[in-house]
């Protein structure tokens, strides 16, 4: 059966499911900077924003490296993203005596606003199209390793060129349409972030992984960092103002962030491997995972303060991993997925028939064929590739070391990725952060990885047999955590330095091991690289520009961890045939706390109790919205049209799950704090005037 014939077969078999034309499905849509919804807006709200909006919200916009999105509130540098964001940073900076992450934080004066270790900013400041260099680079007949490294050589060419790290200048190249498109995003970067305030968090995380992923809800999540440059703080010339009458039913609003991933543009095999082999072994993982750290955290209060912030990570990504499957397993979802899929097909039967239409139609069967292969690695990928296997900072700074000796003596096309020249700022950053590792915990995690490798390839095979050196798991990883040095940072910078000549005579556990693993490693990579990765992002290519022939300025790429914009109204909805309200307020949040017998996680902190007589309870607290939004988003902005900051997202609701893979505005909410609640709670239970007011402009 020729390519062609699979096709008409392929339409032919879900005919009653083909839309004609694509749907609009709400307020869909991570529309870039450089490709607003200009007409979307126009012709539903009636609003097309000026150049000159755009580009003060875009400069405004702060992407966390740590994962997360932000913005500036203040002329002075403040910046406003999620406690939950900020998370890791307050556990890194509390001590045995001070616990900022569970009891909070507040600098009173500029001096005692505490530097954070190891945290870079970003704040785009240009887009450029860059698709026909990149796409240059490649011959027709290259072979796909030969593609992929010539594709490398010419993204490091351009970054390389469009950096400056004298100033702070960061440059990346980002693929979309899955390598449709390419864009050089150039940023400012700043390192010098200190912490200014944070409530406990009890009432950040107000009802735990109960109410996580879920609606009503009444979380103060929200945390508040500086910026500093030259050991002053900054003075950005684009910040949000605060809105002093927050948002209103039916509002439209727009979400300024930086969503992490979606695949709303894969095809249906590859949603099947999602559905049948990716997800399930993510969740066997992630259960794993949460079962052992849950159980060591709640030994003792030291244990929790060194593990508790990990933990909501694999708890939130467990859940959202479970809403994921449930919308892959979804019929009617899944059908939306194969009408749209057939609509493609069918537009590409209806085009006169050319080589480029022939290829485009083999695109299908490439990625089918690709995502067999991928279910086949997936494992060894996971292991070893990916570092699965060694699960601890120790080794992820040894294999950082390890490689870099071997990578930067060569040409700049010749490198990984992540040691280009315009990447190198960044990694040496996070490589030298002094912030603070734990040897017990470290060697938990690290024995029940071992033990993990041991169980899936058998304890007798050769590699594994090496990597335990006749120890068990647990005695191996107290060995190797024990007697690594790279947990000294000054190591870890001199050994950088001194190249793979003093990697090589470092004599280090840890580091032996990095290097035992790496060929595997590596070449693990490599064919995943160039049998998977390369022959995918071709064919995506083609797909996507054959659904841009067919939609035009109706498509937007794919999430990628990169400034998008997204917009919506502040809306309600119906759930189990009850209608559930736009917003919250504090009354809502005491009478939760006292429906629970105010026991954790709906205890609330003391001061809370202490200060109800003073709060307006009517004040909204919690809102949502039908914004489109992902993981990633969490601690971006809400914004009204005047551009002025009505609120923070910081989660979406159980129903928004399905939103990795397709929008679906019947009941999938994003949700936010809203800035009255905001101002409420700073004013009037913390009495932190200072802060409100620099929020408000009066200061």
């Amino acid at each position: 059966m020729t390519v062609r014939s699979r096709v008409l077969a392929a339409v032919a078999a879900v005919g009653a499911l083909m839309p004609t034309s694509p749907t609009v499905h709400g307020d869909e849509g991570m529309w870039l900077f450089n490709a607003p919804p200009l007409k979307q807006l126009k012709d539903k709200y009636n609003f097309v924003p000026e150049p000159a909006w755009l580009d003060h919200v875009q400069k405004s916009s702060v992407r966390f490296n740590s994962g997360g999105s932000g913005s500036f509130v203040s002329k002075t540098g403040l910046v406003m993203t999620n406690h939950h964001v900020g998370a890791d940073d307050l556990q890194k900076l509390s001590t045995a005596e001070k616990n900022y992450l569970r009891d909070g934080f507040h600098a009173k004066t500029a001096a005692e606003e505490i530097a954070c270790k190891g945290l870079e900013l970003n704040v785009l400041q240009s887009i450029k199209v860059v698709t026909d260099e990149v796409t240059a680079a490649v011959t027709p007949g290259m072979a796909p390793a030969d593609a992929f490294k010539a594709r490398q050589a010419k993204i490091g060419e351009i970054e390389k060129a469009a950096a400056d790290p004298a100033k702070g200048v960061r440059a990346d190249v980002v693929t979309l349409f899955a390598g449709g498109q390419y864009h050089l995003y150039v940023s400012k970067k700043y390192t010098d972030i200190r912490l200014v305030f944070a409530p406990e968090k009890g009432i950040a995380f107000f009802g735990g992984d109960a109410d996580n992923f879920e609606y009503p809800r009444f979380d103060l999540d929200v945390c508040f960092f500086r910026v500093y440059e030259d050991g002053k703080a900054i003075t950005p010339e684009h910040f949000l103002k605060w809105s002093e009458a927050g948002s209103k039913d039916g509002e439209l609003i727009f979400v300024s962030g930086h969503p992490g991933r979606t695949t709303r543009q894969n095809t249906i095999a590859e949603l099947e491997y999602q559905r049948d082999t990716g997800y399930p072994y993510l969740l066997q993982r992630l259960n794993r995972l949460e079962v052992l750290i849950n159980s060591w955290v709640q030994r003792s209060e030291s244990n929790r303060q060194k593990g508790e912030e990990e933990l909501f990570g694999i708890q939130n990504s467990r859940k959202a991993r479970i809403g994921g499957l449930a919308g892959l397993l979804d019929p009617t979802l899944m059908a939306r997925k194969v009408a749209d899929e057939a609509r493609l097909k069918k537009f590409l039967l209806d085009t006169p028939a050319t080589s480029e239409t022939a290829t485009t139609a083999k695109a299908f069967d490439t990625i089918a064929a690709a995502e067999k292969l991928r279910a086949t690695l997936v494992k060894d990928a996971g292991f070893y590739a990916n570092g699965g296997a060694f699960n601890t900072a120790y080794f992820g700074m040894a294999r950082t070391l390890v490689r870099a000796g071997d990578e930067k003596p060569k040409a700049a096309g010749e490198r990984l990725p992540e040691f280009g020249d315009a990447k190198a700022q960044s990694l040496e950053f996070a490589l030298f952060s002094d912030a603070p590792h734990y040897d017990d915990f470290e060697t938990l995690k690290l024995a029940d990885s071992l033990t993990m490798l041991a169980g899936h390839y058998g304890a007798a095979d050769p590699l594994v047999l090496k990597i335990l050196a006749g120890k068990s798991p647990r005695d191996r990883a107290f060995e190797l955590v024990s007697g690594t040095k790279v947990k000294d940072p000054a190591v870890r910078k001199k050994l950088y330095e001194g190249g793979k000549a003093a990697v090589d005579a470092a004599n280090d556990p840890m580091i032996e091991l990095a290097k035992l693993v790496d060929a595997k490693s590596r070449d693990i990579r490599k064919e995943f690289e160039t049998k998977i990765d390369e022959p995918k992002r071709a064919a995506y290519a083609a797909l996507a520009k054959a659904r841009y022939q067919m939609d035009g300025d109706k498509t937007y790429p794919d999430a990628t961890f990169t400034l998008r914009l997204s917009y919506g109204t502040v809306k309600g909805y119906q759930e189990n045939g009850q209608a559930v309200p736009a917003f919250t307020d504090f009354t809502g949040l005491y009478e939760r706390s006292k429906g629970q017998g105010n026991k954790d996680p709906f205890e609330l902190p003391k001061r809370w109790e202490e200060k109800k007589a003073k709060l307006d309870l009517k004040t909204p607290f919690n809102f949502v919205s039908t914004a489109d939004i992902i993981g990633g988003n969490s601690g971006s902005p809400v914004i009204n049209a005047k551009g002025e900051v009505v609120g923070l997202i910081f989660d979406g609701n159980i129903q928004s799950l399905v939103l990795d893979f397709i929008y679906d505005a019947t009941e999938a909410r994003a949700l936010s704090v809203d800035t009255r609640g905001i101002i409420e709670a700073l004013r009037k239970v913390y009495e932190v005037n200072d802060l409100a007011d620099e929020l408000q402009g009066k200061k």
